[in-house]
């Protein structure tokens, strides 16, 4: 398997980012659905979140760089035979899920630094705090983070079900090229 995509495949790297950025986003959403029923003395409540922000920021970075090795490799076509309906469909559930990728952490950043204080990573290192105590902006971002993890695991069912679509009913091999073949 090449590193880079071709003309008809995804190359090794696209799929690790795929469905490494793919699991961590289906994770971020389970554990923060999972921590707004705790309370700050449950004893997963604190680890829960460092979990939370540490893979959060780590999914910024890798959605980062699979932006980067997209505009660096051509992107397989993967739309022929599509109709133009269903070419439209995946340029706004990818382009959404894009932003969904660059946007959520950044919300998530803002929650946890605006108070001033560093976004911890595992304990390997700190992201600063860029602005100093502002609860405006940290009201905001919570409402924003909120209702868009929420639109995010609808945008990622959809993909999903798409996905199987044109695997299982229209058999063009969509699905099959993203999978480690």
């Amino acid at each position: 398997m090449k590193i880079k995509n071709s003309a008809s495949h995804f190359g090794l790297l696209t799929k690790l980012f795929h469905w490494l950025i793919a699991i961590s986003i289906i994770g971020l959403i389970w554990l923060g659905w999972y921590m707004v029923d705790l309370t700050y003395y449950d004893k997963w409540y604190n680890l829960s979140l460092a979990w939370h922000k540490s893979l959060g920021m780590l999914v910024l970075g890798a959605a980062i760089l699979k932006i980067g090795w997209q505009l660096y490799t051509p992107t397989p076509n993967t739309t022929k035979g599509l109709k133009k309906w269903e070419r439209l469909s995946a340029a706004i559930m990818h382009k959404s899920l894009f932003a969904m990728m660059l946007l959520i952490p950044v919300t998530g950043y803002l929650i946890s630094t605006s108070n001033g204080k560093v976004v911890d990573i595992f304990g390997w290192f700190d992201i600063p705090a860029l602005i100093s105590k502002n609860n405006d902006i940290r009201d905001l971002a919570i409402e924003l983070h909120f209702y868009m993890a929420y639109g995010t695991a609808i945008l990622v069912l959809g993909h999903v079900a798409a996905a199987l679509k044109h695997q299982f009913i229209n058999k063009d091999s969509t699905l099959v090229k993203m999978l480690w073949r």
